[in-house]
C-alpha cells in the first residue's frame, strides 16, 4: 500500500484489512480512562448512596459488553473471540480511573476493544451519576498496552 493506511486501499475507499494469512496469537490490549466528578459525587459512588444503584458493577457489566460489541460500533474492526475482559476501578476523592483488559487468541489485536471497554465503563459512571453532577468530565483515553501479534508489545511512556 502507497498511502501507509492499512484501511485505505489504493484508490483512496475503505476496506476491512485482509488478515486470512496472519498467524493466530495470544493478544491482549490494556486501556485506561478517567472521569473527574464532584466531590459528593465520587463519594455517594464510593458510598454505594447513587439511587439508580451501585454505578461500579453497572458500569463493569457495561465496559464487558462493550467490549463484545466493538466490530459493530467501529466499522472496520474485525469481530473477535474474546477470552476475557477484565474492568477495574480506582477511586479518590475526586473521580474514578478505570483500567479495562481484554484478551483473545487471534489473528488481529484487541486494542480497539479495551478502548472501547474503557469508554462505554466511563460513560455508564456518567449516566448513573448524572442527576449528582452534570459537569463530570471524562478523559484521557487511552491504550497503555498490547501484546501478541507480528509487531510484539507495545507499553505507553
Amino acid at each position: 500500500m502507497s498511502n501507509g493506511l492499512t484501511h485505505l486501499a489504493e484508490d483512496g475507499s475503505a476496506r476491512m484489512v485482509d488478515i486470512s494469512a496472519k498467524a493466530t496469537t495470544v493478544r491482549e490490549g490494556v486501556a485506561t480512562g478517567r472521569i473527574d466528578m464532584s466531590r459528593e459525587a465520587a463519594k455517594a459512588i464510593a458510598d454505594g448512596h447513587v439511587k439508580k444503584g451501585d454505578v461500579l458493577a453497572v458500569a463493569r457489566i457495561a465496559g464487558i459488553m462493550a467490549a463484545k460489541r466493538t466490530a459493530d460500533l467501529i466499522p472496520l474492526c474485525h469481530p473477535l473471540p474474546l477470552n476475557a475482559v477484565t474492568i477495574e476501578f480506582d477511586m479518590d476523592a475526586t473521580g474514578v480511573t478505570v483500567t479495562a483488559t481484554a484478551r483473545t487468541a487471534a489473528q488481529t489485536g484487541v486494542e480497539m476493544e479495551a478502548m472501547t471497554a474503557a469508554s462505554v465503563t466511563l460513560l455508564t459512571i456518567y449516566d448513573m451519576a448524572k442527576a449528582m453532577d452534570k459537569a463530570m468530565v471524562i478523559s484521557g483515553v487511552r491504550l497503555l498496552a498490547k501484546s501478541g501479534g507480528k509487531s510484539g508489545d507495545w507499553r505507553a511512556s
